[in-house]
């Protein structure tokens, strides 16, 4: 085998020059890091699962993994968005959920060993990075009280999934909308113009709804000044916005 060859198959990319282009950052790092998973494992178990993996990019509608593929790993976000679907005998695809930057996804998969239950697909331009299971395993095996510690992360992870649906059951769903239109700009003032990063079906189910409760909470969100031209999102003051989707359950 070529040293070409061996980059390719460790890493993903066809020589050293692609692998240094998408090297993680010391940015990314402290972001991969912050994450309670990785966190309970240490910076030396991390560096040792991910075997010099860089994050790899992945363009919109590109297979992550199918459904029934072996769960040899796991898998971290670091930009874009990944949805999650199972396919079911007469073809119809079932969104189970969709994930962004910063979290993990096919970790119990992983852990359970078997085949993937779901397949995953990049639902923008994202860059993720895979976490080898095998080399997690063995980990393990050699350090026990790190299965606990992931555990313990889990479960706060868990607590804060379980936080966030409660929030969700106490906004109304214009509230719902406004709050995700906001985390996706950088802006505490003023006007902001937004990409919607992926398909309005998408969002919808993320932010637990139907499609056409989105439609119809979109077009209440005009009153506040929020204007939509196909994936383009204008709001006008984004203060206004925010003390909105901050009080109590109301509609507009």
């Amino acid at each position: 085998m070529s040293r070409a060859d061996a980059i390719r198959v460790v890493t993903g990319y066809k020589d050293c020059a692609e692998r240094e282009k998408h090297a993680m950052t010391a940015s990314e790092w402290a972001m991969l890091m912050a994450t309670p998973l990785f966190k309970a494992m240490g910076p030396d178990i991390v560096r040792t699962v991910l075997h010099a993996r860089s994050a790899q990019p992945f363009e919109r509608g590109a297979q992550i993994f199918q459904q029934g593929d072996p769960a040899d790993s796991f898998f971290y976000i670091f930009d874009g968005w990944v949805k999650l679907y199972r396919q079911r005998e007469d073809g119809e695809e079932v969104v189970v959920t969709v994930c962004t930057a910063g979290e993990t996804f096919a970790e119990a998969a992983m852990f359970m060993g078997g085949r993937y239950p779901v397949s995953a697909e990049a639902v923008s331009s994202s860059r993720i990075i895979r976490v080898d299971g095998a080399a997690l395993r063995k980990a393990i095996e050699q350090r026990p009280q790190l299965a606990f510690d992931m555990l313990a992360a889990a479960s706060g992870h868990l607590r804060l999934l379980v936080a966030q649906i409660e929030q969700l059951k106490v906004q109304s769903v214009p509230q719902r909308i406004a709050d995700f239109l906001l985390r996706q700009g950088h802006v505490e003032a003023g006007p902001l113009t937004i990409a919607l990063p992926y398909e309005k079906a998408l969002i919808a189910n993320r932010l637990g709804m139907t499609p056409e409760s989105f439609s119809r909470g979109l077009a209440k969100l005009r009153a506040l000044g929020v204007e939509v031209e196909r994936d383009k999102v204008r709001i006008a003051d984004v203060s206004k916005l925010t003390r909105y989707a901050r009080k109590k359950a109301v509609e507009i």
